[in-house]
């Protein structure tokens, strides 16, 4: 991939290589260098591409200086803005990512997933409430966005607002029923309210849906074990934690809005000789052949 100069640095080659030769004793005239301002807005939009296309295969450490540099280059772009800003999210540096998302909001306040990525930052941040009139003012542009429904969910659930979060779960599912992450947070809700067998029946609902989502198969796994059936919890245990070692970390789980009750009995259930073993199993590295 070719490799791409600096604004400035570009400037300067151009300003140097327009300037004339000069003759002795002769005073050199300045020359106002003319930039094609089309072009490089159009050079810009060219690097916002290559870095989307570099983002998805997660070479973010690369997409990211094209992305910055398209933003310098293209001002203007709502586009460009929101995808340095969703770089920013995915790179933890929440306050740029806010900056850059603010920007893009300004240039086409119509765009409803910079207001939605514009929640998820302030819900990274743990300002639900802000996260939540995001998600809402999104909604508002795009009412059966799946994924805006969920986020709702989720902000609400944080803000201890359980029906409202069930109510925007249900949404979520209702716009694409294969959308297992709603089902499995309404089984988080159901399990710390006490009702285990609806927290079950969600959990399987889930896996049913998507047998290599590691989370319901745990979360479900934790249930059965504690309602009595053991040997059928331990092998779903052993195997959502070999689909994704990192839902052996209670810290993930929380992290993952999972509550005080299924936390409390999760601990437990990971120190199991059967439970470490699988994780050992995870952590160890393959053999060589």
């Amino acid at each position: 991939m070719p490799k791409h100069v600096g604004l400035i640095s570009f400037l300067l080659a151009c300003s140097l290589c327009s300037l004339p030769k000069a003759a002795n004793a002769q005073a050199l005239v300045p020359h106002t260098l003319q930039l094609d301002t089309a072009k490089l807005e159009q050079q810009g939009l060219s690097l916002a591409q290559e870095a989307a296309q570099l983002a998805q295969f997660q070479q973010v450490e690369l997409a990211m200086p094209r992305a910055r540099l398209a933003a310098q280059l293209a001002p203007k772009s709502d586009k460009v803005w929101f995808l340095l800003g969703g770089l920013y999210l995915q790179t933890k540096d929440i306050n740029k990512a806010i900056a850059s998302l603010n920007k893009a909001n300004s240039l086409n306040p119509q765009n409803a997933d910079v207001l939605f990525a514009l929640g998820s930052a302030h819900f990274q941040q743990k300002k639900y409430q802000a996260a939540a009139g995001y998600f809402q003012s999104g909604l508002k542009l795009k009412p059966n966005d799946s994924e805006g429904l969920f986020d709702l969910g989720n902000a609400y659930f944080m803000l201890n607002k359980l029906p409202e979060a069930i109510a925007q779960y249900d949404k979520a599912v209702v716009q694409d029923k294969k959308f297992w992450p709603a089902i499995n947070n309404i089984g988080l809700i159901k399990y710390e309210q006490g009702d285990k067998a609806a927290a079950i029946k969600q959990w399987q609902a889930a896996v049913a849906i998507d047998k290599k989502a590691a989370e319901p198969l745990l979360a479900l796994a934790v249930a059965l074990y504690n309602k009595g059936d053991q040997q059928q919890g331990l092998a779903m245990g052993e195997t959502a934690l070999r689909i994704d070692g990192r839902y052996g970390d209670l810290d993930f789980l929380k992290e993952n809005l999972w509550g005080d009750r299924l936390l409390a009995e999760t601990k437990k259930f990971l120190e199991l000789p059967r439970i470490q073993a699988a994780l050992q199993q995870k952590e160890s590295p393959a053999p060589k052949q």
